[in-house]
């Protein structure tokens, strides 16, 4: 099927509230709606992840991450630019996003995927996308697609095609925490 159409696809289903199994920068990873929280709750049922875990969202570009977090440090850009690998941050003071995806303390794991198909995807669906590794809680994480689990694929609304991987990647994403006076602390 030709990934425009698949792309169609997935945003179909994302407006609907549903969940989907598609490839990231990283790892094959459950998505939904990054705003919706029923769809965000659903989510979590179907990995039977503790709720009260906050998830990382993916953003097309840093002028969508502005829309979600009280600021971004100047120095964020050219670390993340300085770094080939994937890497997610998380940004203090979360706004604009359901109480089910935001930390204990206010912050939110926050990446902009370098992935063609990634884009293209938040592109076209033209909002953050909740991005958490497609398995269930407490399991390995998929290296790629032949490794899904059936019992988690019969559960969501739709998978992805292994075609759409554009990624070589099959290790989760870098992480560091902007620290309350700026820095970056590296948790993985």
């Amino acid at each position: 099927m030709e990934t425009d159409k698949i792309i169609e696809q997935a945003v179909k289903v994302l407006d609907s509230g549903g969940v989907i199994i598609y490839p990231t920068d990283t790892i094959w990873g459950l998505g939904c709606d990054a705003t919706n929280p029923e769809a965000i709750e659903r989510l979590c049922g179907i990995k039977r992840r503790d709720p009260e875990k906050s998830m990382l969202i993916l953003c097309a570009d840093f002028e969508e991450v502005r829309k979600y977090v009280a600021q971004i440090p100047g120095a964020v850009e050219e670390y993340l630019l300085a770094h080939k690998r994937p890497t997610t941050v998380i940004y203090p003071q979360a706004r604009n996003l359901p109480t089910s995806l935001v930390a204990a303390d206010g912050s939110i794991g926050i990446r902009v995927p370098k992935s063609d198909f990634c884009q293209r995807l938040l592109n076209k669906f033209g909002k953050p996308i909740v991005s958490t590794s497609a398995n269930f809680a407490g399991e390995k994480p998929p290296a790629n697609y032949h490794e899904l689990d059936a019992k988690l694929v019969e559960q969501v609304d739709f998978l992805l095609p292994a075609e759409c991987c554009d990624s070589h990647c099959h290790e989760g994403s870098r992480i560091v925490k902007i620290g309350e006076d700026g820095e970056f602390v590296v948790i993985r």
